[in-house]
Parts: structure tokens; sequence; C-alpha cells
């Protein structure tokens, strides 16, 4: 007994186990996790370390080239980027897309980083080098906190009480606070005032570390108790501080610490990061999700949380949402959920309007149970909704009704023919099953290019092909239990007269038609070749685009200022742009479109609010703006606007405002990589691609990653006379960090927190250069001091704002942004015949790369054709094995790439794009081709073996035979992807276009090039038929 006839003889139990499937997908579906995207695995790491006061050669050649060097032993390492800045050295290590398990690469790294620290060949007063992995942590809710007459350290603990009532919450992973401001202690002296009293920078510092103390002062055994002495003192207020008492050198008289310094509590002086919230001084509460986490009741869970504090602060305490990714996720899921709702009522409107009231129910009702099943499935494997796995739905969604329809038009015609239900039932499942099953697998087998494919793009996509693979399953278990089940016992068909015709009007044309062209084989084929051909010439027409910018309400706006940029500056440029902002482009009263608030971030990057964003390293001359819009509509208009007043009032800034981009992170839509060992001559070719991209149409803000030179003063020590004075080039360091920048002396401890205390010079030494010949170097061994002009000269230089390498070849990236309307691709495809050209004039050791979204373009798609050979092997020995015959299956697989002439006339007609997604399309619209050619070869096979008609005959009959369920499958596909064309968004769009205007055409080809071809290769004559 086989699986049909167990399910129809023990119909009950079929009956309860699809109730059990229908409520157990539906609660599955309440209880799945959500999210905006599938998401993919993050393979950089950065390594921080920091150099105090060296200029950018220097952090080169003595930390980044060190490190590179035991970097490049990692076999895994894609590539390595270091960026060299004054002080600084940033190295990104990037790791083969193909690699899954990063932990032990990440081990390996650190390892390879203590072998460089342990060999002794970095410097000694180095800071780090610090390894961080953590880049795949998404902080999708970010919450801005202002406090109108509140300062930094009263926002901080408002901040600090709000994120352990976060961290509480039951989806919340990691709660972190950003633009919080360090505190100080700051004791400011006057040099000239200490010189007065014979003091030296040194002497406070000893007087304060040894004030400062907490040292157990030991126990004490009394009557059998030990007893611990704790002796103090530490300082515990800012008076005590002020109180302590140094010793004059040259009277050993006392003198309190307040009266020779201005001892304060403050903040640290430059900031070395800064956050606004819709221009206001603030900080920022970023919320990240637990892995396998509900975004949408994390969203809630803040959401209330936050409407509980707000009501417990003072007022001036305020809250804002400045990212609320569940929001996002929310709308997407709904939007989706509806699309696919649509697409079912379609489908089920499709199947009742032409199979009639009882068939189109019997073959609708697989639509739910299918998809509940598959909500099962998913559920069971980890896939949650996205936009991905719900796309994916709809997709199927056309496809998978095809089984049903096939096989109650295949009981139906048997019980016209006389034949029992049970009877017809039990044969059709017997001659179906096999060819279906093939059918679903080759479909199934079209998809796996992108689940196997070794890149970023490859898993954000790879749900697709275990989505439809588990719906197309499910459909064919279904086909052939329920559906044969539900014919049996519902399905009413009278017998009709077999010499009767029972052909439609609609289907004699089409008999007609295709006798025509098999008596014309080769008008047919060569009208066919030239169709193609001429499509193929008018692809170049298609615009290309990797991932179209997103649909979301949402700006992202990058300001870098030159490199050495103060900070104080680079907020003054922030403070006219958002004032811009607000007066222009934020909505009130009369304005009801446009910016709704905003986040900014100064010497730093934001949170990394979305997978493919990679936040900036923190630099005084970088800025970062999150900017909400009232809809996605506006985005482009604003981010526009915002780069017309960038442009017009900064003429040293480099902005890029964009709407967010899909897909995986690209910084700059074109960029040309110029790699060499000379600086010199690399600037040399720089110069000139910026000019020739200059010249290309739709290119803007050309420029280039290293920036401008910058300054430097270098004090050039005059080791004779320094030896003479007794002072070492170490003591004129400290003396110059002490002065200048200010040197942590000791701490001063407050409950938990423990805030440096920081000793340097008043404001007015510290920022006159006129001054700076004249600053005091203590000499540790002798304990005297010097002017600084006697033992070292002041000379100024010019410097590289940064070095940036790429695998250790000094790297110049020159990006451009483009116009309205213009294509990386097309840029791009001008430049490089250029350049390849130029190349032959560039010394050896000098080439270039292509960036930006082409290169991750061409990534993307080469991991999937990669794969395809082996999706083509499966597809190959499905196919020999149904059919057993090489012919039959080269018939299939010659009617594949013909789909494509439907698909470039549908871009070209619909305006859309050819990217990635359309690829992902181009790959289903085979599936189906293929599907479609199966089931018509099967029939043909069936008319000549089985009921021994002449193959002439043959031919017809089953296409005939098929051509009912073939349109059905076409018009259920095509109709339930409408809502994905115009309610995916720009994402969906061309996939959606590519399946159904690549099917339309593809359908004329089951139809017509399937039984030519087989006419053709079978060498059947149709000569006076």
């Amino acid at each position: 007994m086989n699986i049909t006839e167990l399910s129809i003889k023990n119909s009950r139990i079929t009956i309860v186990i699809l109730l059990v499937i229908l409520l157990a997908g539906f609660s599955t579906f309440t209880k799945m996790p959500r999210a905006e995207d599938p998401g993919f695995i993050v393979r950089v790491a950065s390594i921080v370390t920091v150099f105090p006061g060296a200029s950018p050669e220097r952090v080169e050649m003595l930390v980044s080239d060190k490190l590179e060097k035991v970097i490049q032993e990692i076999p895994e390492l894609n590539f390595v980027e270091s960026t060299s800045k004054p002080g600084v050295s940033i190295i990104k290590v990037n790791i083969k897309e193909s690699e899954k398990k990063l932990r032990p690469i990440w081990d390996k790294l650190r390892r390879k980083v203590n072998k460089a620290v342990a060999s002794g060949e970095l410097p000694d007063n180095i800071r780090g080098p610090l390894v961080n992995d953590e880049y795949g942590d998404v902080f999708g809710i970010i919450l801005g906190i202002t406090g109108e007459g509140f300062d930094y350290a009263e926002m901080k603990k408002v901040a600090d009480e709000v994120r352990d009532e976060l961290l509480r919450l039951p989806n919340a992973s990691k709660v972190e606070i950003f633009g919080a401001q360090e505190e100080r202690i700051f004791v400011e002296y006057n040099n000239t005032r200490l010189a007065e009293l014979g003091l030296s920078t040194y002497i406070l510092q000893q007087n304060l570390a040894s004030r400062n103390i907490i040292i157990p002062g030991g126990e004490i055994t009394v009557n059998n108790e030990r007893i611990l002495l704790e002796p103090s003192g530490n300082f515990e207020s800012i008076e005590d501080l002020r109180k302590t008492v140094i010793t004059l050198p040259k009277t050993n008289e006392g003198i309190y610490l307040g009266d020779i310094a201005h001892v304060y509590r403050g903040y640290i002086d430059p900031a070395r990061s800064k956050m606004k919230v819709n221009g206001t001084k603030g900080l920022a509460l970023a919320v990240s999700l637990i892995e396998g986490g509900n975004i949408i009741d994390l969203g809630k869970d803040v959401e209330q949380t936050m409407a509980r504090l707000q009501q417990q602060y003072p007022h001036g305490i305020d809250f804002s949402t400045i990212a609320y990714q569940h929001t996002i996720v929310d709308n997407k899921v709904n939007d989706f959920v509806n699309n696919l709702l649509q697409s079912v009522a379609i489908v089920l409107a499709v199947m009742l309007l032409f199979l009639g009231f009882k068939t189109g129910f019997i073959v609708a009702s697989l639509i739910p149970m299918t998809m509940m099943l598959s909500l099962l499935l998913m559920s069971l494997m980890g896939i949650g909704l996205d936009q991905v796995s719900l796309a994916s739905l709809v997709i199927a969604l056309g496809m998978l009704v095809d089984n049903a329809i096939v096989m109650s038009e295949s009981i139906m015609v048997r019980m016209e023919q006389g034949e029992k239900p049970m009877d017809a039932a039990l044969a059709s499942a017997k001659e179906l099953k096999v060819s279906l099953l093939t059918s679903s697998l080759t479909t199934s087998a079209a998809f796996l290019p992108i689940f196997l494919a070794k890149s970023n793009v490859g898993e954000f996509t790879s749900s697709l092909f275990k989505v439809v693979s588990i719906a197309l399953l499910s459909s064919w278990v279904l086909a052939i239990t329920m559906i044969p089940m539900l014919c049996v016992y519902f399905l009413k068909v009278k017998r009709k007269d077999p010499n009767s015709e029972q052909s439609t009007r609609f289907q004699q044309l089409y008999r007609r038609f295709l006798l025509f062209n098999l008596k014309r084989p080769a008008l047919f084929i060569v009208t066919l070749t030239i169709v193609f051909l001429g499509s193929m010439a008018t692809f170049k027409y298609v615009p290309k685009i990797f991932f179209p910018p997103s649909d979301r309400n949402l700006v992202t706006v990058q300001l870098e200022m030159p490199v050495g940029t103060a900070i104080d500056k680079t907020e003054a440029v922030v403070d006219q742009l958002e004032k811009y902002m607000k007066d222009s482009l934020q909505v009130n009263a009369q304005r009801k479109e446009g910016v709704e608030n905003w986040g900014a971030w100064i010497g730093e990057g934001a949170p990394k609010y979305a997978l493919n964003y990679n936040p900036e390293t923190r630099s005084s001359e970088v800025a970062y703006l999150l900017v909400n819009t009232t809809s996605g509509n506006n985005t482009r208009e604003i981010s526009d606007k915002i780069d017309a007043f960038c442009f017009a009032h900064f003429p040293d800034l480099k902005v890029k405002a964009n709407p967010i981009n899909m897909g995986p992170p690209v910084r700059d839509p074109v960029e040309v990589r110029i790699s060499g060992k000379d600086p010199k001559k690399i600037f040399k070719i720089v110069d000139a691609v910026k000019a020739k991209i200059a010249s290309v149409n739709g290119t803007r803000n050309i420029s280039d990653n290293w920036g401008g030179r910058t300054k430097k003063l270098v004090v050039k020590v005059n080791q004779a006379r320094a030896r003479m004075a007794g002072v070492t080039s170490q003591d004129i360091a400290i003396s110059l960090q002490t002065e200048l920048s200010g040197f942590n002396t000791s701490e001063f401890r407050e409950g938990d927190q423990t805030i440096p205390i920081t000793m340097r010079t008043v404001a007015s030494d510290r920022q006159d250069l006129s001054k700076l010949e004249n600053l005091s170097v203590y000499a540790q061994r002798s304990g005297q001091t010097v002017p600084l002009k006697q033992v070292a000269d002041l000379v100024l230089e010019w410097q590289p704002s940064k070095i940036i390498r790429r695998n250790r070849f000094k790297t110049v990236s020159v990006t451009a942004a483009l116009e309205g309307g213009f294509t990386a691709k097309g840029v791009v495809g001008e430049l490089v015949p250029w350049l390849k050209a130029q190349q032959k004039t560039w010394d050896l050791g000098y080439y270039f790369e292509i960036g930006g979204a082409p290169e991750k373009s061409d990534i993307a798609n080469k991991s999937i054709t990669e794969q395809l050979p082996i999706a083509g092997f499966i597809i190959l020995i499905l196919l020999v094995g149904q059919f057993n015959s090489i012919r039959k299956t080269a018939i299939i697989l010659i009617a594949i790439p013909l789909g494509l002439v439907g698909v470039v006339l549908g871009l070209l007609g619909a305006g859309s794009y050819f990217g990635f997604m359309t690829l992902l399309g181009v790959i289903s619209l085979a599936g189906i081709v293929i599907n479609n050619a199966i089931v018509l070869l099967d029939r043909i096979q069936l008319e000549i073996n089985e009921l021994g008609k002449p193959p002439q005959e043959a031919i017809i009959a089953a296409a005939q035979q098929r051509f009912r369920p073939i349109l059905l499958t076409t018009a259920t596909t095509v109709l339930g992807l409408l809502p994905l064309w115009f309610g995916g968004g720009l994402m969906w769009e061309p996939m959606a276009i590519a399946i159904i205007f690549g099917l339309l055409f593809a359908t004329v080809l089951t139809l017509v090039f399937v039984p030519v071809m087989y006419r053709v290769l079978f060498r059947v004559s149709y000569k006076g038929f």
C-alpha cells in the first residue's frame, strides 16, 4: 500500500494530521523570530595600536608593517588594510568569505599579534595592540537622552540607570552608552609661578602620588581576634586635593596645592567624541538583540520601559528614539504578509475561476496547507520571518500549485473517461509522483547555487533556496496525499463521450498554431534565434545596479574634515548643518514632509545600527548623522539638499549624504584603487585618474582617502646640549606631554567610580606657541629644569595626513558619488579601458583595482556562477534519470536560456534594472521552465508508450493535455507575483519583473518550442499530417 492509497483509505487520520499541521503552522507563525534581513557573517576584525606622538610614517614603519607581516601568515586571510595616522595604527583584517567558523581564526589572529608583541619588534611606549572581532553586533534600537539644565555627569548617571533597566529585558543582549564625557580632576599650574617657588612638575607628581594611597595596613591579633588596619590617605573630596601640602624645596616650608594650582572637576579636554540629539547635547543608548530573539518584542519592551522611566525622572530629562528597527521590521513583515495574502487570494481566485468551484477549491486547499507546513518546517530549521524568507514564499506560491493542478487535472480526465474515483486517483498518483518529484527537485536545484555561494550576499539570500525547497517538497507530499483524497470524496465528474470534441476554441487555435510550427520547424527555430539574439543585444541598455537604495525613511550623513581637524571645529560644522536642517528641513506646522528627528555623533561613527554599516574609527575630524524622515519617498530629495548645503558652505568638507543602502556594505559606488610603493608616483597617477573620472558624465564629489598633507612641529633634540644640561630625550618627551596634553598622576575615587587626576599647564600656556620654546624640561636625574630652547630646536614640517596600505602596498582609493540616473557599472565601464591603457605606461609594481559597488557585484555574481556547475550536474542527473534520454534532457536545457528574452524585454519595458536580485529571478525562472518542460515531455512519452499513439499524434495530444495546467501555472505565478512587484519595494521589483515577463515568454517556449524540438531531435515527420 503506497502513501496515496494509505491517505485515502485512512481519511480520518489524514484529516486529523492536516488539522494539526494547520494549527501548528499558525501557532508557529505567531511565535517565529522576526527581523528586517536574514543577515550574514561579518568577517572583519580591527587591530588598534596607539603610538603617542608618532608621525604617520613612523606608525607605518614601526607598527603597521610589523603587524601586517604576521597577519599575512594567516591562510584564511582575504586582504589586510591598514591606516597609519598620527599616533595611531588601525588595521582591518578581512577573512575570505568562504570561511564560516571564525572563532578559531580570531584566536589565531590574537596569537599572531601577541607573537609580534613578544618578539620585541614593536616600540615600547605603545598602547595595545587591541584586537576587536565583535563587528557583527547590530544595535537596532538607539535611544537619545537629553537633559536641559543637566551636565554630562548627571546625564551619564541617568543613562547608567536606564541601561541597567534595559539589560533586564529578555530579548536584550547588549546596551552601550555613546557620547558620555570622561571626567577628570584637573590640576592646572602656571610655569612661571612654579619657577618662582622652585617647584617642578615632577615634584608635584611625587607629592600627589605619595599622598593619595589605598594600601592595606596589615592585620593585628587582639584577644584571638584578627583586626584589619586601614590607613587613611586617599582623597575623599576635591577640597582634600586642594589642601594637599606641597613642600617647597628651597625653604622646606609647606604650601597648599590650591594656592599654586587651579584644582577643579571637569571633562576630558578636548573631548574624544560627542553626541547630539536634534542639535542638543546628549547621550545615546544602543540596544542589541540576543541571537534568535524577536526584535519586535524587544522594541515593545523598550517602549514600555522608557514610558515608565520618563515619568520617574525630573522635568528636563527627555528620551527620544533615533533608530527603531523594531518598527521597520514590524512594518516590513506586515507588508510582506499582506503581499503574501494578496498573492494567495489572487491564486485562489484564478483556481476558482478557471477550474470551477469544486476543483478550484480542491487545488486551492493546497495553498494554506503548504504554507502552514512550510512555516512549521522553517521554524524547525531555524529560519525566521524576514523579507527574504517571506519573498521566497511568494515566489514559491505560484510554482507549488502546479503539483495540485496537474494531479487534479489528471484525476478529472480519468474520471471523465469512466474510471472510478479511487482508481483514477491511484493511477494518477502512480503516473505523476515521480515526474512531479523530479520537477520539484530540479526547480529546487536551480536555487542551489544561491545556497552554496561563498559570499556575504549568498548568506544573505540563502534562505531563498531553503524556503522554496521546503515549499515545493511540502506541496509534492500534499499533492500525492491530500489532493487525491479530496478528489475521491468531493470531485464529481460526468463521463464524457471520447468521440466528442472536448477542446475549447482557444485550444483549437493553439492546436493550429502548434501544427503550423511542427510542419515548419526551421522557420520557428530561426525566428526564435533572431528574437533571442536581438533581445540580448538590447541587454546593454538595461541599467546595472548591485543593490538599490532602501525605501526606509532614513538618511545617513557622513562628514569628514581634513585629518587633524580639532573636534571643536568638526562640531561647529555639525552645528551649522543641524541649524540648516532645523530651519529648512524639519517638519513643523507649515512643513508636513521632511526631517522628523536625528542623532549626530561627532568624533566617531554611529553605533552599528545595520548589519551593512561599518562604524568609523574614533577620530576628531569625522562625524555621522542618522536622519529620520517622514517617508521613504523623500530620502533622496533630503540627502541631495544636505549634500548641496555642505558643498556650498564647507569647501574642505567631504560629505556623503545618502538613503541607507541594501545588501553588503559599500563605502562608495565608484572606487578605483591605485597601489604601489612610492607615494609621489602613486599621486601622479591619482591626479590623472581624478581628471578622467571628472570627465565621465554622472560623477560628482571626486576625492581620495588620503586627504591633504598636515603640519607637524618636530622637536629636534640637540644631543650634545642635552647631555651638558643633564637632560635625556625621555625627559623632554615626558615634560612635553605633561605640559601640553596633561599627565595622569593619580586617581580620585568616588563610590565605585575612579576619576584620573590630570596635571597640565594653564590654557594660556598650552595654546600659545610662542611660549613653547620656554617650556620647562625637568631632568629626573639632577632634579633641575631647563627651557626647551636650550636643548632642542622646533622645526615645522609637512607630513601625510594618513598612510593607507592594502596587502602591504601603499594604496590610494579615488572615489566618486553619482548623479541621479547614473550607475556605477556604467561609469566603471568607461574607466576600465582607459585604465588598462594607462597601466602600460606605469612603472613595474604599480597597478589598479576596481572597488565600490561593481567589485561587490562581481564577487557576489561570481560566487553564484561558480556553483552553477553543481546545480547543472544535479539537474542533468535528475533529467536523465527521469527520461533515460539525452535528447529529452537537451531539449529542456536548451529551453532555459531562451527565457532571458522575456526578462530583458520586461526590464526595459518596466524601466527597471538588472541587479543581484534580478539574477536570482532568472535562476527561479529556469526552475519553472524545467518544471513545465518535464511534465510535457513526460506526457508525450505516456501518450506513446501507454496509449499507443503514433509520435505525430502523441506530441499534439500531450501538448493539448498539458495546455491548461501550464497556462494555469503561468497565470498563478504571474498574478501571484504582482503584489511583490508593486508592493515589495525596489529590492524585489526587478526579481518579480524578471520572473513575470520571463515566464510569459517561457510559456510559449514550453508549449511550442519543446514540441518542435522533440519533433526535430526525434525526427518525427509531419508530411501529409
